[in-house]
């Protein structure tokens, strides 16, 4: 019994381990899709080829069967998940479909609980999120990236704001929520929002297209479902809204109903003329034409009058990426077991069978399983990232015209937009520069190829809400009064004249803002204008960092930048306003060069000049009378020496210059006006602890505080021209201001009035006044910064500007400020390259008259006159330098240098010459006398 019992449990335990190891014969896989529909139609038989060549295929599900059951969703939320649980009741492994977002949102819910994977070929809302429905997969591109390729477009055409047409569901508001987010990122918006309500009428649709042709934008994004969406085009057509100027960007809803049409539809076709359609992108391939070759094939056998879409692809893919996961996933040793829920159970009287709804044991490994397919299909590569999207999503760009479209280009989230096919553009690096982007040209609706502009004034009778600055003064620039109509000034003058210049009219109502006895503040007009509180406001409006970030403002059309202006008062005369012109410093080292030079001339001119020869103290008056006549150029010395010429060319330059610098000095002191603050530029301002006034209300009392670092403390708000003159005539030391930091134009009225004033120092900052100031990223900024181009290459615009600015009644004043005395410091350099010539030439002489008296000692001690000529010659040396002891082999003492430097250089050569001959007469006496003795 015992060996019975041990054989019976060992065939027991061989039959389970048999059966445990064995493939069911039929794995069953849902379908949930609406039958008739768009892409209904496609799916289906798509997904019926793809089961037959899944079970006539040796190597997938060997010795399994995929058994398929369908449920049809018929367009309806609520019936589709009725659908969809009936089809959780027949224990399906895993879920093709839905095709709708919303449904998706649903069923995602009830798999997440049963712990089935639902694989969607349609449901392309990209809030369906795998951290929200972990057994969501997206078997077909995330509308994430077709709104993302709508963007690319837009930025591509540099239009800034669009009109979004969407079906108010889960699928259109996602999409369009992603849409905003995408324009955002390349500075573009959503400017309106038109929502069709799901399953509406005509006249409803009418009414939403016609609310969205009174906003501005003139580019519309159609994000809609495929089974009404044509109805929208015969609307917008009956709206006359499909004529040029139109611009339409449809999803890829339009190309599955296009593409899906056997025979086109030739009234259809004319209201959509034009437009941009997005359709998934599917590559080239021999297996990709095989099966439309089939599809086509089965159409035609079952009467199906319907075409293939490109998400027929999509469906048939999603049942081999299921095939091959439940393959790999029974390799693996796995059971398809499904057991009770213990939270599904039926109450009393309950007839729902919520017990009949069973949680699939092997989800989480299956769905594991899915997530690392990595298969090539008719759609290209199939793969998931780490976010459980398709690898490479791609999207053909198409341009409706004729009876079809044509091909203009592709987006893919690889390399942006281009002309080439994203797989070429797979095998070469990322390039997503704006160079790259390109498409082929686009006939837009109006047959036209020119690219519309893309916007138009709203026609919704609202006219342009202008603010403008009621100030107290400087109403030359700009000045608001009551009514809509009442504003004036070169800036409103300038505005209304660009305006003239736009080829479409723009209503205006001008609001002033401001009391118009204190300056409002301007940064909170343009803070009204980015609330909507305003369209736009026009005035002296400097262009400056932080309004850009909250406004759009046009082309500069004055230059305003920043200036000091201070009190001058004329320079009181004195008797000794002479000396003013130079410092002491520079008074003495002039004085001191004259003297040098004169020394220096006469050194080089005592020797061979007799002009500058004489007894002691004639020589020591013609030393200073020539060396100071020179600043006349009167001196009546000539100089003879080549030295002494050099020396005194150079000093006559010398001359010139400080005669030319101290006459312009002398001139500018008693004559122009000096500051009475001591304030000459910026940085003296700053450093200074001196009031500060400034207009209330602009941009300055910021920059000083912020750039400049002044304290608030030191600040002083004015308002009119007279507060201006009043705090300046006052001065800090009577509760004014030492100076006023305004922008040019500000300062120039004010100045045109008011003489006793000046601008000190350069202009420091070099901005500009934009002439409106829009809501950012309008369109008219460009359009009227054109206009301002125009009127300034026209002369209209200087015309403007004189006709508002007259020239100043002040007169034709000098305005120089502040004549300062010439210091050392500017006149060094010539003083040192005067200098250094002079000490060159004295050593150039002396060493001239070292050498001649060398050559003077020399002969002297050769020469031993015997005779009386010798003896007169010796007398002459000694009346003319009065000799002391002879040292025939070295040089004189100091005092017979002197009196050799003394003497005349003519009688030294005289001397000189003498010795020669007298020597070379005594060797020929000599030779004779030898000559006589010897005989």
């Amino acid at each position: 019994m015992g060996a019975d019992m041990l054989l019976v449990l060992c065939l027991a335990l061989a039959a389970a381990a048999a059966a445990a190891g064995q493939r069911p014969s039929a794995v069953s896989v849902g379908a949930l899709f609406t039958y008739e529909s768009t892409i209904g139609r496609a799916a289906q038989l798509a997904i019926e080829l793809a089961v037959d060549d899944v079970n006539a295929d040796a190597t997938v599900l060997a010795g399994t069967n995929l058994n398929l059951i369908t449920q049809d969703t018929n367009c309806s939320g609520f019936l589709g998940t009725i659908e969809a649980l009936e089809l959780m009741e027949k224990n399906v492994v895993a879920v093709i479909g839905p095709q709708s977002s919303g449904i998706g949102h649903v069923i995602s819910h009830v798999v997440n609980e049963l712990h089935v994977p639902l694989l969607s070929f349609a449901a392309t809302d990209p809030t369906l999120s795998a951290s929200e429905y972990p057994y969501f997969l997206r078997s077909t591109i995330s509308d994430y990236f077709q709104m993302h390729a709508v963007a690319s477009i837009i930025d591509y055409y540099q239009w800034k704001e669009v009109t979004a047409i969407f079906v108010d569901d889960d699928y259109g508001r996602g999409g369009v929520s992603v849409l905003g987010d995408a324009l955002a990122a390349k500075r573009a918006r959503i400017s309106y929002k038109a929502a069709i309500p799901p399953n509406s009428n005509t006249d409803v649709v009418s009414d939403v297209l016609f609310r969205a042709n009174m906003m501005e934008s003139r580019v519309f994004v159609v994000h809609v479902n495929p089974d009404t969406g044509m109805e929208l085009f015969s609307t917008a057509n009956k709206l006359r809204m499909m004529a040029s100027g139109y611009v339409w960007i449809v999803t890829d809803w339009l190309a599955a109903v296009l593409d899906s049409s056997r025979s086109s539809d030739r009234n259809a076709m004319n209201y959509i003329q034009g437009i941009i359609v997005l359709r998934q992108h599917t590559p080239d391939s021999v297996a990709r034409s095989k099966f439309i070759s089939k599809w086509n094939n089965m159409a035609r056998n079952r009467s199906i009058d319907s075409a293939l879409n490109s998400y027929g692809f999509y469906a048939y893919d999603s049942v081999w990426t299921v095939a091959r996961a439940i393959d790999r996933f029974l390799d693996s040793g796995q059971q398809i077991n499904f057991s009770a829920d213990p939270m599904l159970h039926d109450s009393n009287g309950s007839t729902l069978r919520l017990s009949t709804l069973k949680i699939f044991d092997g989800g989480e490994q299956l769905l594991q399983q899915l997530l690392l397919t990595n298969i090539t299909g008719l759609t290209g590569q199939v793969r998931f990232d780490s976010d459980r999207n398709l690898v490479q999503p791609a999207y053909d760009i198409l341009n409706v015209g004729g009876s079809g479209s044509r091909l203009i280009g592709y987006w893919s989230n690889y390399s942006g937009l281009s002309v080439a096919s994203p797989e070429i553009l797979y095998q070469k690096p990322p390039n997503r520069s704006t160079s790259a982007q390109r498409l082929y040209s686009v006939i837009w609706p109006g047959d036209t190829t020119t690219k519309p502009r893309g916007w138009v004034f709203p026609n919704n009778g609202k006219p342009l809400r202008v603010g403008v600055p009621n100030k107290p003064s400087f109403k030359e620039l700009v000045s608001g009064g009551k009514g809509p109509d009442n504003a004036s000034g070169y800036s409103i003058d300038i505005f209304n004249a660009a305006i003239k210049l736009l080829p479409y009219p723009v209503p205006c109502q001008f609001i002033a803002i401001g009391d118009g006895i204190n300056n409002p503040n301007y940064d909170d007009i343009i803070n009204r204008i980015s609330t909507n509180s305003l369209d736009a406001a026009v005035g002296d409006f400097a262009i400056v960092r932080n309004r850009t970030k909250i406004a759009e403002f046009t082309q500069p059309y004055i230059e305003a930048g920043l200036v000091i202006v201070a009190p001058a008062r004329r320079a009181n005369s004195s008797a000794w306003a002479f000396l003013k012109p130079f410092t002491v410093e520079m008074w003495c080292v002039t004085g001191a060069l004259f003297i040098f030079v004169g020394v220096v001339v006469w050194i080089l001119e005592h020797r061979t000049n007799e002009e500058f020869r004489g007894s002691p103290r004639q020589q020591v008056l013609t030393i200073f009378w020539f060396s100071f006549s020179t600043m006349f150029f009167a001196h009546r010395q000539n100089t003879v020496s080549a030295l002494g010429r050099f020396v005194l060319i150079i000093w006559l330059f010398v001359v010139l210059i400080i005669n030319s610098s101290y006459t312009a000095s002398l001139t500018s002191i008693l004559t122009v006006q000096q500051l009475a603050t001591g304030i000459t530029g910026l940085d003296n301002l700053v450093a200074s602890a001196l009031p500060i006034g400034y207009q209330a209300g602009k941009f300055v009392r910021n920059y000083l505080i912020d750039e400049l670092n002044i304290p608030e403390s030191r600040l002083v708000p004015l308002s009119t021209v007279q507060e201006y003159a009043d705090a300046l005539n006052r001065g800090p030391k009577n509760g004014g201001v030492a100076a006023i930091v305004d922008e040019m134009p500000c300062v120039e009225i004010f100045l045109s009035s008011h003489c006793k004033f000046r601008i000190v120092g350069q202009e420091f900052t070099k901005e500009g006044w934009g002439l409106y100031a829009f809501q950012r990223d309008s369109p008219l900024a460009a359009d009227l910064s054109t206009a301002i181009l125009q009127l300034s290459e026209s002369g209209q615009l200087q015309r403007i500007h004189d006709e508002w600015f007259t020239d100043p009644s002040c007169g034709s004043e000098d305005s120089g400020l502040g004549a300062v005395q010439l210091s050392l410091g500017s006149f060094w350099g010539l003083f040192l390259v005067c200098a250094l010539i002079c000490t060159l030439a004295l050593m150039v002489f002396f060493a001239r008259v070292c050498w001649q008296y060398s050559r003077y000692s020399n002969s002297k001690a050769d020469g031993e006159p015997s005779d009386a000529a010798a003896a007169a010659v010796a007398t002459a040396i000694v009346a003319e330098m009065q000799p002391s002891k002879p040292r025939p082999t070295r040089l004189g003492s100091f005092k017979e240098l002197m009196q050799f430097v003394d003497t005349k250089e003519e009688e030294i050569k005289k001397v000189m010459k003498r010795k020669t001959s007298e020597k070379d007469n005594g060797a020929g006496g000599s030779s004779h006398g030898r000559s006589v003795s010897s005989a």
